[in-house]
């Protein structure tokens, strides 16, 4: 395993009026008369009474982001920017913008979050943790690494979450489309067990203060058969974990005579699941119909588009959208400052994905989801949209944002990130104000 290096010395950008120790941060306003709202709503469109903040623009390809109590943001970064992995962003006159931003860390990656006074960091091989500290907003250089992880080069990002009994999930996706022998090979079948099994594909859990910890020493394979879910989190009003997944790609390219183009772009769907301790949600064997609602046999192993798999083998998802909308982020929101009807219920992150060509491009959007309890109480409404700037995308790189990370403010905003050009957005509810 390769092993990552972490710096001691961190690399700043200061934007306006920059201290190390601000008392101003440790605040979050809660009266939106201060708040300066963009006029556009940074680009994007958003149900009636709520407008959108530009917390920050071009930080670097955002990941997901998590908030500080005192309202600073983290922001886990796709590569390096100004020499730092992870952005650090600091509102010092109530605005609601960002005017202190610093950088740090070597190291690039997707997940982060908060847990007992400690910022963690989900690299592309590893987590660490880094000490938060009183009045600061960067926090003690030294990183800790809690977990190593495989080196890999495909679905790599590693998003994590907690519980409320001290553990740490994270994300390990597969280094494969559908585990075939020859990867993304037109007609190659598939492998028999699939190896990719044993080390990817599926949520670990470890202890999240115990240092030092692998798959083999401190891990546990807590979920198996989900292809890459970078879109995981933590139900505190449930105590369940949830994740939605990314569904396998290629059907027609590779099994042309069982698949069209636009069943292609269609299928198979991205599952928004409840995550339990030793299930199987059937990744690479089966993929999930969302026209027909059920689980079908993967053409890699003998299906045909037609043949479906016994009912209860796998885990059911608790919803199921359409294909390639590439979900990258859920949160539950917990807050009281949006309506009643969206407490307790998930937003996802849809940052769109390349495979459903030559049909448009769907997704990039943030939808929201009800629940009650434990499962979802209503279908899905899209909650924000707009990011990509056009009516109709035919190329992910022709977007003008693509929307990837989720987190809530300690005033009950909901913040979203953008990994395309490094917007971030703050969300509030004003009509009851």
């Amino acid at each position: 395993m390769n092993l990552i290096r972490y710096s001691a010395a961190f690399i700043l950008l200061a934007v306006t009026g920059l201290t190390a120790c601000n008392p101003a941060g440790d605040k979050q306003e809660k009266n939106s008369a201060s708040l300066q709202f963009d006029s556009t709503n940074g680009g994007i469109t958003l149900p009636e009474g709520f407008k959108a903040i530009v917390v920050a623009d071009n930080i670097g390809k955002a990941r997901h982001l998590v908030v500080r109590d005192n309202g600073d943001v983290y922001i886990a970064l796709n590569s390096p920017n100004h020499g730092g992995g992870i952005a650090a962003l600091r509102d010092t006159d109530g605005d609601g913008k960002a005017d202190v931003v610093r950088y740090f860390g070597e190291s690039h990656g997707t997940g982060i979050g908060i847990h007992n006074g400690y910022l963690y960091f989900g690299t592309d091989t590893a987590v660490v943790r880094y000490k938060l500290q009183p009045d600061s907003l960067l926090p003690d250089p030294r990183a800790e690494l809690i977990a190593s992880l495989p080196v890999q080069h495909e679905h790599e990002a590693k998003s994590i979450a907690f519980d409320d009994k001290g553990n740490l999930y994270v994300n390990v996706g597969a280094p494969s489309n559908a585990c075939q022998e020859d990867d993304r090979t037109k007609g190659s079948p598939g492998m028999q067990p699939c190896p990719i099994l044993e080390q990817h594909a599926g949520i670990w859990r470890f202890k999240a203060d115990q240092p030092g910890q692998t798959q083999e020493n401190g891990g546990y394979r807590y979920s198996t058969g989900l292809r890459n879910c970078v879109a995981l989190t933590y139900n505190t009003n449930a105590h369940e974990l949830y994740a939605a997944m990314h569904g396998r790609d290629q059907l027609a390219q590779l099994f042309p005579q069982y698949y069209t183009e636009e069943q292609s772009a269609e299928l198979p769907a991205e599952e928004f699941v409840q995550l339990k301790d030793q299930g199987n949600y059937g990744w690479p064997y089966v993929y999930y119909d969302w026209q027909q609602k059920k689980f079908m046999v993967c053409p890699e192993y003998g299906g045909d588009g037609k043949k479906s798999a016994p009912d209860d083998k796998y885990e059911q998802p608790i919803m199921a959208f359409p294909g390639h909308w590439a979900p990258n982020a859920v949160m539950f929101y917990t807050g009281t400052q949006f309506p009643e009807k969206y407490r307790n219920g998930a937003f996802i992150a849809f940052h769109g994905s390349w495979n459903r060509a030559p049909l448009p491009q769907r997704g990039y959007n943030v939808v929201f989801v009800p629940f009650s309890g434990q499962k979802p109480s209503g279908d899905h409404t899209v909650f924000a949209d707009g990011f990509t700037g056009v009516e109709t995308l035919k190329n992910p790189g022709d977007a003008a944002h693509r929307p990837c990370g989720l987190a809530q403010g300690p005033d009950g905003s909901l913040y979203v990130s953008d990994d395309s050009k490094g917007r971030i957005w703050r969300i509030v509810y004003t009509a009851a104000q």
